[in-house]
């Protein structure tokens, strides 16, 4: 049986016509998901700026930031097929995420009724820091609006796309998703995409596409501790129309005491109009069974509910979600009794879709 796979496979692609392939550049190609765009930083792709190396007080958080979550690029061709290549900073694996979803691309496509659909994945090569690969082929030559992902959990500091040499290959025609009041989207590991399939199942992604506007990743995996160096990110960020802030996973109580108040205090300093949503910790499947983590979630969501009250009581447009359903009920959507699989992001993004369009997008 394997033998006859291996020859089925050797003929079909022998098959394929050898198709000459033009690469372009994308380093002029408007980019999606950045919090602030510093000319400075050594990376286009990155999250956070140089400036921030030497101030965080945690090695871990600025490695993050060179993380490109939530980053996508926009272009338009008429191709009959699209590739990519690109360097992997890291080259990163982990024992729960595919390598897909860790460092891999994803391509997405504008249909007629302005709905986006997937059409393929990019596979990094997980034996290098290069990859080359086809992502779709044998297209009709029609002119397309395309959004493509960048990793979740990798850095990349080049990145192009291969095209046929007669194809159009423009910037593109439509702004969509809308870069106008930005969402911006701070927490942790199940924020920044963990531990999603592909790029484009991270239910900040999911969001983009649907609600038509740009979504700012800045989740940061076991290290969203409310730095107040990320709070000065969010409160840069200029004219957003929601924040959330879903990083109750990650802290513990003593920085809910402490860091919470000013973090938000920073950021409404400079958005005192922009709606913000708390999120509570979810209710993971394992709480059942453990009693000690149960009791841990309901304290720290309880404390985290305290000072939402608190400030509420202060501060206009101010709105929360309890812990309830984030997952749904049937213990059945994550990976690993913590990360979100692609059920789980969706089952996210079903729940905030219709809580943003009440708050954000009246």
């Amino acid at each position: 049986m394997k033998k006859l796979l291996f020859a089925f496979f050797t003929t079909l692609s022998l098959s394929l016509p050898a198709q000459e392939t033009i690469w372009h550049s994308a380093d002029n190609l408007p980019l999606l998901g950045k919090a602030i765009d510093d000319s400075s930083a050594a990376l286009r792709y990155q999250r956070l700026p140089d400036s921030l190396q030497n101030i965080v007080k945690r090695d871990g958080l600025f490695y993050l930031g060179k993380h490109s979550a939530g980053m996508a690029l926009r272009f338009a061709s008429d191709s009959p097929f699209i590739s990519v290549k690109w360097h992997s900073i890291f080259k990163a694996l982990m024992n729960h995420q595919t390598p897909t979803g860790t460092r891999g691309l994803d391509l997405y496509t504008l249909m007629p009724d302005g709905t986006w659909t997937f059409v393929n994945s990019a596979r990094p090569d997980v034996n290098s820091h290069n990859t080359s690969a086809r992502v779709i082929s044998n297209m009709d030559p029609e002119l397309r609006e395309y959004l493509l992902y960048l990793p979740l959990y990798d850095g990349i500091d080049s990145i192009f796309i291969g095209t046929s040499p007669e194809a159009v290959f423009s910037q593109p025609n439509v702004s969509i998703p809308s870069h106008d009041k930005p969402i911006i989207m701070y927490g942790t590991s199940l924020l920044q995409g963990g531990c999603a399939n592909r790029p484009g199942m991270a239910h900040t992604n999911i969001l983009a596409r649907r609600l038509n506007r740009e979504v700012i990743n800045l989740g940061f995996s076991g290290n969203g501790q409310l730095d107040l160096e990320i709070a000065d990110i969010i409160a840069a960020v200029p004219d957003p129309g929601l924040i959330v802030l879903d990083c109750v996973p990650n802290v513990n109580v003593e920085q809910i005491d402490t860091l919470l108040v000013p973090f938000f205090e920073i950021i409404h300093k400079a958005h005192p109009d922009v709606p913000v949503l708390f999120v509570e910790d979810p209710y993971f499947p394992h709480l059942r069974f453990d009693n000690y983590a149960r009791n841990q979630v309901y304290t720290l969501n309880a404390l985290w509910k305290k000072h939402f009250d608190q400030l509420a009581a202060k501060y206009d447009d101010l709105h929360y979600l309890p812990a309830d359903h984030i997952m749904g009920t049937d213990n059945e959507a994550t990976v690993d009794g913590l990360h979100f699989t692609d059920l789980g992001f969706m089952r996210y993004a079903d729940l905030l879709e219709p809580i943003i369009r009440r708050i954000a997008l009246k």
